[in-house]
């Protein structure tokens, strides 16, 4: 049977230069043209995920910026990025020379950030597709053990996501690990933090950032660098929901 490819299924591409501002690099970035296709075919998803990953995001640009300028976070370190996107910070993370899995939820999303990340130069990385509300999903990514850095850019939007969420993070992060989570304001980050400080993590936030950004419209938004790291309590440690 012929598969198809990812990439067929965008339809048309464009490409993007993305300027990292506090470091100076520049990338460029291929990402559909229009979402319109992406769209239609997230109605018929079960989990109803809209194509987030189409998008160049201030968050995934600050993040990049931030493993750039401080590559000790990644540099040769099993990394975890869930939600990779376009691959922003995939290629910064590789630059910055971490071992890196990406995950998305989407194989488009996957097939562009690898696209991404070989026009950058950068090595090979694991590509895995996930559903972090999965078990079976969640233990696949397993198979090699918890991952001592976890990073995540613009992966909270809704507040359905705030629970499992965590427990995906408590599962996916090895003890002592640290997870580095950007983020631009929306009040369901805000709930997130709070909700984790209150369930067994350390919360801090490391920088802003405040662009500018490759989209005008983004002119405004601040990005939130924080760290956590859980410590693990008997008893208090998150389960996956069945």
């Amino acid at each position: 049977m012929t598969q198809t490819n990812p990439l067929d299924a965008i339809g048309a591409t464009i490409e993007e230069p993305v300027l990292l501002p506090w470091s100076g690099r520049r990338f460029t970035i291929t990402r559909p043209a229009g979402i319109d296709d992406l769209l239609d075919r997230a109605e018929l998803d079960p989990e109803q995920n809209l194509p987030y990953f189409a998008e160049i995001w201030p968050s995934g640009t600050a993040l990049a910026d931030l493993l750039i300028e401080q590559s000790e976070y990644v540099a040769n370190r099993r990394t975890l990025e869930v939600g990779c996107g376009l691959g922003i910070t995939a290629v910064a993370a590789v630059a910055s020379g971490a071992r890196l899995t990406i995950t998305d939820y989407f194989p488009e999303s996957l097939a562009l950030a690898g696209k991404n990340l070989r026009a950058a130069g950068g090595a090979s990385v694991e590509a895995r597709q996930l559903n972090w509300r999965d078990e079976a999903s969640i233990t696949a990514l397993l198979d090699g053990g918890p991952f001592p850095i976890v990073l995540a850019a613009d992966v909270l939007y809704e507040s359905r996501d705030i629970a499992p969420l965590l427990t995906f993070f408590d599962r996916v992060l090895a003890p002592g690990g640290t997870l580095i989570l950007a983020e631009p304001g929306r009040p369901v980050a805000a709930r997130f933090l709070e909700q984790a400080a209150t369930s067994g993590w350390d919360t801090g936030e490391i920088a802003r950032h405040s662009g500018p950004w490759p989209d005008p419209k983004d002119a405004n938004v601040t990005v939130g660098i924080h760290t956590l790291r859980k410590f693990r309590v008997p008893g208090s440690e998150f389960r996956v929901q069945s």
